[in-house]
């Protein structure tokens, strides 16, 4: 009983640290948004080359994730986690001594790499943690969820910053301070034996041919596909309304809050859904009701889309994790660091040629309104893909059958941390 309960603590500490770290990389990569306007103005850019802040991490996390999510299956998920989190605050911490816009800039492409390491680390470690598929798209939820919550307070303190005159790089120093502490937890904390089900090591050029496999295609396009929907909102809609001057220009000025406060908020809702209700429907369910406020917003112009845009976020808050935790479950535990990586590849590859396309149509056309065209346009082609899956279902076999060889013998008890 003594050693299920300090199991079960373990677990739980983990989880924390999990938690704590999603929430703390949020704070930087999701206040782009509101970072990208004071440095276009600071350094006097165009909107395709101020978006370098949004290109330059994305293109750090895909880069490490395709080569170097392997590691969380070759040397284990601590070392992994570990070495991803001692990249990224440091190159966080260096922001306090730049000034140039090309040195921030390759800061934020090492800090990437660093969130591509570590969070292939804990999306592996949470596979090991989980006890059903289903527990690990409940989890997964719950971790995005506290996502959601760093990608409040970034935007906030930045929003706040800026308020009292001081500089917008004060989100990286202190998200550099919580990572020293996140170091320590991971350093000190008691990681659960891995699950080994393979019988050679991972290789880096595992990744890549599991691109060829089916599972990993599907969820990697509508994970594509999700992400450039989500672009068109948390890095060009504060642009798009900054020339708003109606009746609520103190929503316009916080849109990117709100709608990450309501999409924290629908992630944890996404947990009692997912509960309920089949992922596929729940996924068509929400990646329609997304699709209909942007065409709104859209058509309806500043004024409706001062509203609509935020509201995306409830519907868009389950989308994201449930695909992700899906096309993990997809595969045995083994290869969940690479089929981790791959997938937030291919995040990272819409998240960097989405807003760039968003960014030269607007540039070209002299519009940023052409943003959230393209982002409407996505957000359907998802519906579509989602629609399929539900008329199709062609992972129902695959994903019960890895449910009993991979969780089979553990419902019901946590995994046992390392003595």
């Amino acid at each position: 009983m003594d050693s299920q309960a300090e199991a079960g603590s373990g677990s739980m500490l983990l989880k924390a640290i999990v938690f704590a770290m999603f929430a703390m990389f949020a704070m930087t990569t999701d206040s782009v948004g509101t970072v990208i306007p004071e440095v276009i103005r600071e350094f006097r850019l165009g909107l395709t080359a101020g978006g370098s802040f949004q290109y330059a991490t994305m293109s750090g996390i895909g880069i490490s994730a395709i080569a170097l999510g392997f590691l969380a299956d070759r040397i284990g998920r601590k070392a992994t986690i570990l070495i991803g989190l001692l990249l990224f605050g440091v190159s966080s911490a260096l922001f306090a001594a730049g000034h140039s816009f090309a040195l921030f800039v390759t800061l934020l492409f090492i800090a990437g790499l660093g969130i591509g390491i570590f969070k292939a680390g804990a999306l592996a470690l949470i596979g090991d943690l989980s006890r059903s598929t289903e527990d690990h798209a409940r989890t997964m939820n719950l971790i995005e969820g506290f996502f959601g919550i760093g990608a409040i307070v970034g935007p906030a303190i930045v929003a706040y910053m800026l308020h009292t005159g001081a500089s917008w790089k004060w989100v990286y120093l202190i998200a550099a301070m919580l990572c020293g502490l996140l170091v320590l937890g991971a350093a000190f904390a008691r990681f659960p034996r891995p699950i080994v089900t393979r019988a050679e090591p991972a290789q880096a050029s595992e990744a890549i041919r599991m691109a060829n496999d089916p599972a990993a295609r599907f969820f990697g396009t509508a994970l594509m596909l999700y992400v450039g929907a989500e672009a068109a909102i948390y890095v060009w809609a504060p642009t798009y309304l900054a020339g708003y001057s109606g009746s609520w220009t103190w929503l316009a000025a916080y849109v990117v809050s709100v709608f990450f406060v309501l999409r924290a908020v629908g992630r944890f809702l996404g947990v009692w859904l997912l509960s309920r209700f089949d992922w596929s429907t729940v996924l068509l369910a929400c990646s329609g009701g997304m699709a209909l406020l942007l065409w709104v917003a859209v058509l309806g112009g500043r004024e409706v889309a001062i509203f609509a845009l935020p509201a995306t976020g409830l519907f868009m808050s389950v989308l994201y994790p449930t695909i992700n935790s899906t096309g993990i479950s997809c595969y045995d535990k083994g290869r969940h660091g690479s089929i981790a990586g791959l997938l937030l590849f291919f995040t990272c590859i819409s998240a960097v040629l989405a807003p760039m396309a968003m960014g030269a149509l607007g540039d070209a056309l002299r519009d940023s309104a052409y943003s959230l065209v393209l982002g409407a346009v996505f957000a359907s082609g998802l519906v579509v893909q989602c629609a399929w899956n539900v008329s199709r279902k062609p992972f129902a076999a695959l994903l019960a059958q890895r449910n009993r060889a991979d969780y089979g013998g553990e419902v019901g008890a946590e995994a046992a941390p390392r003595a």
